[in-house]
């Protein structure tokens, strides 16, 4: 499918989506803002799928467990099913309490040209880190939207700088947190399964161990930010639950625990059985997690579903509300319709635009196979949990590219420690520029032709060496890439906030 088809495609949903818009607004006064919300929302949609879903399936095609193709349609499947089934029926108006709804006082119109804005400056960033082939944060993208609108409405007075700051910190906490616990689950599979006499032995009583860890987490995991909107739901129809607004971490633990103890039983002896007359080659080993990754990118769709779909949903909700009852809530009901269009919506763009974001996760920063990509998304779901604990702020995607770029470079670490046949290369290269600068340190100040020659030959055998030296670490973790997604991430917040600055004083003068 071509990419013009493609575009037409996405926006036939969006032209729906507002033409639906408009029959159920009717003669409303400002109906058309609805309208032009709806639009902006179904294109926030779409690029959230084409963006943030190839986290949760990334490492899963990059390892050759699924393909492209499977990763859409249960990454589609999961991601609809998380919004519509657990993505709550209320939702907080102002993204992370970003600016308080006071700011625009007692004017609602201005609240609907500001989430207008927010949307469509988060969704045009999206689109465009998309295009560059960088994975960024959907949430910042919209908190920096609505900061953006909130300081062109009301001031920089009216922005909770605290609540900003702890975004920034997610910046660093994130990929770090992640990093490093995908480092140690793959240093766990290495030391425990790889490096053993007996791997087959080895990994039947490990792998189901950390198959069971993982099934612990992504229960815990899926219930703290899964079931958090359904929780009240949930309490009703099961009276032995504990009757709180949301489920409680040591509730999600303890379902975590029984549902690890459970999948410990059931995979022990099918891992058994599959082991049984297997070789202890590491493309063997590889296939036991095969499975596990499915799952994986199945849960992390779901809870991604269910989480986050607030980002496209929230402020059309907050439009829609605004406009219906004329005045600005902190929180706003979602119409069955609003987060219809945002399930829908981010299937529809993973669908047509996420492959391109789906490679780059999965392939082209580091090289992935089963046993890494599984360190990912163990790291995935359980840095989650940590800081929902800790009450620290992160970032699924940030922790994801953070996990990928901890693998890569525990490979490069783990790799320099052995002696490779590059590495041989690079040490005799390396040799070779020491005895040519020996040389022209040895030689006097007569011979002037000869130490002219030397130091070419040096400056030549310097400049092989860093050759040889970058494509090795280039072979474990793509640097330029790194750079790249790193840069995207620290102007994520300013873009969003200056594009949605810029929005809605348009919006402004043209309803003016």
């Amino acid at each position: 499918m071509n990419n013009t088809i493609k575009v037409l495609l996405g926006a036939g949903f969006a032209v729906a989506v507002a033409l639906y818009a408009n029959s159920i607004i009717g003669e409303a006064s400002h109906g058309g803002f609805l309208v032009l919300a709806a639009l902006f929302g179904a294109y926030m949609a779409m690029n959230i799928g084409a963006n943030d879903v190839a986290n949760n399936v990334g490492p899963a095609v990059g390892a050759g467990a699924l393909t492209i193709g499977g990763a859409v349609i249960v990454a589609s499947i999961f991601e609809a099913l998380g919004a519509l089934i657990a993505g709550g029926d209320v939702v907080g108006t102002i993204k992370q309490g970003i600016i308080s709804p006071n700011a625009f006082g007692d004017d609602p119109m201005v609240f609907v040209y500001a989430m207008s804005a927010a949307l469509l400056a988060a969704a045009l960033w999206l689109n465009l880190a998309t295009w560059l082939k960088s994975p960024v944060s959907t949430t910042h993208s919209i908190v920096g939207g609505v900061m953006g609108a909130g300081i062109a409405a009301g001031g920089f007075a009216i922005v909770s700088w605290d609540t900003m700051g702890q975004i920034v910190a997610s910046w660093v906490i994130s990929p770090i947190l992640g990093g490093v616990i995908a480092a140690i689950f793959l240093y766990i599979i290495k030391s425990q399964i790889l490096y053993k006499a007996d791997r087959v032995e080895a990994a039947k009583k490990v792998v189901p161990i950390l198959v069971a860890v993982m099934s612990a987490a992504f229960i815990t995991y899926l219930t703290l930010k899964g079931f958090k909107h359904i929780w009240g739901s949930l309490t009703e129809m099961l009276s032995f639950l504990p009757q709180t607004k949301k489920p409680t971490f040591s509730i999600a633990l303890l379902f975590g625990l029984v549902g690890g103890a459970v999948t410990f039983l059931i995979v022990k002896p099918r891992v058994a059985k599959k082991v049984a007359g297997m070789d202890d080659s590491r493309e063997g080993i590889n296939l036991l997690f095969t499975i596990p990754l499915v799952f994986a990118a199945a849960m992390l769709s779901f809870a991604h579903g269910a989480n986050d779909v607030a980002n496209a949903v929230g402020p059309l909700a907050a439009v829609n509300d605004a406009l219906t009852s004329l005045k600005v809530s902190e929180k706003a009901s979602i119409p069955l319709w609003v987060m219809i269009v945002g399930g829908v919506g981010i299937s529809i763009g993973l669908a047509l635009f996420g492959p391109r974001l789906i490679r780059t996760v999965g392939s082209e920063i580091t090289e992935l196979d089963q046993m890494r990509a599984f360190s990912i998304m163990m790291a995935a779901a359980i840095t989650v949990v940590i800081a929902s604990q800790l009450g620290l702020p992160v970032s699924s995607t940030h922790i994801a590219v953070g996990a990928v770029f901890g693998v890569g470079f525990l490979r490069e670490w783990l790799d320099s420690k052995s002696m490779s046949e590059k590495q041989q290369k690079l040490q005799v290269e390396t040799a070779k520029q020491h005895e040519l600068k020996a040389q022209v340190d040895a030689c006097t100040g007569d011979d002037y032709k000869k130490k002219v020659e030397l130091m070419e030959a040096h400056k030549a055998q310097k400049k092989k060496v860093k050759a040889i030296k970058r494509a090795l670490r280039e072979n474990y973790v793509k640097r330029g890439m790194v750079k790249r997604i790193i840069a995207a991430w620290i102007i994520t917040v300013p873009a969003a906030a200056a594009v949605s600055a810029i929005i809605f004083y348009v919006i402004k003068g043209l309803a003016a």
